[in-house]
């Protein structure tokens, strides 16, 4: 810090009278003209203001970002607003199928404790085969007609079979024909008995699939796979649902490849997707 110490001044701030031996040789008696004498001050001439330096220490500062910085300040906080926002429209999204799907569970719920929902029944009754020629490596068309009996034993709940189904048999993994299901209404407490006309056309059978075909007909069982796929709409009182998948697996063994085919076991096993 500057001295600021004010040192006095050794000049008076009045004046001393004239002597006599200046009067004696002033203006009036030289005939000069007269000097005037010195005015004094109306007030009393300040000190000088003194200098002050402040140092404050290096962390506190103050400095201004040069400007590229400042861009790209805020192109990052931009950027972090953006996440945020997308962050909460995700969150929001999955609160909301969350809330949906506990509620589908709590209809479903309600509905079976207040109707006592059964599970429908599905049967493979009767499959008849043609066109399975295995003596010859050429492709083969073959077709088959198969009977399904279908069951709804609820007292209080029918079923509506829409269009858009699929039917298919299969041997060890090969898809040997398809088709698909009449649309219709099965009511309360019925038993209904579909048949269906499956076909397939030019299927290639390698020749572990003929040989091990050949072999079971010659034991008298061969077995298929026969899935159906059909969408349906369950009809409470005067409300129906949404559509719903029904998918049935039947594993299915004949003791020939004709007409005359007997089924001699049948098993079959169904999945629901509510959506």
């Amino acid at each position: 810090m500057a001295d600021s110490r004010i040192h006095p001044t050794t000049v008076d701030a009045y004046p001393p009278p004239p002597s006599s031996s200046s009067a004696a040789t002033s203006p009036k008696h030289s005939g000069e003209h007269p000097i005037p004498p010195n005015p004094l001050p109306s007030k009393p001439v300040p000190p000088p203001p003194a200098t002050y330096v402040v140092q404050f220490p290096k962390e506190q500062i103050l400095r201004y970002p040069p400007p590229e910085h400042a861009r790209k300040f805020k192109a990052l906080t931009r950027r972090k607003n953006r996440r945020s926002c997308c962050r909460r429209c995700c969150c929001y999204t999955l609160c909301l199928l969350l809330l949906l799907l506990i509620a589908a569970a709590v209809s479903a719920g309600v509905l079976y404790l207040v109707f006592r929902f059964k599970s429908p029944k599905y049967t493979v009754t009767n499959l008849t085969i043609d066109g399975m020629n295995l003596t010859s490596a050429a492709a083969i068309s073959p077709r088959f007609n198969v009977t399904i009996r279908a069951e709804n034993p609820n007292g209080k709940v029918g079923i509506y079979y829409l269009r858009d189904s699929a039917v298919n048999v299969l041997y060890n993994g090969v898809k040997l024909s398809d088709g698909v299901l009449p649309a219709f209404y099965q009511p309360r407490k019925n038993v209904t008995v579909l048949q269906t006309a499956l076909t397939g056309s030019d299927v290639v059978l390698g020749g572990s699939a003929r040989t091990a075909l050949r072999n079971a007909l010659n034991g008298g069982r061969v077995p298929f796979v026969v899935n159906t796929k059909a969408p349906i709409k369950i009809k409470v009182g005067s409300v129906k649902t949404w559509e719903i998948t029904v998918k049935v697996k039947c594993d299915v063994v004949v003791n020939a490849l004709n007409e005359r085919a007997n089924i001699v076991s049948n098993d079959c096993d169904y999945s629901v997707r509510l959506w």
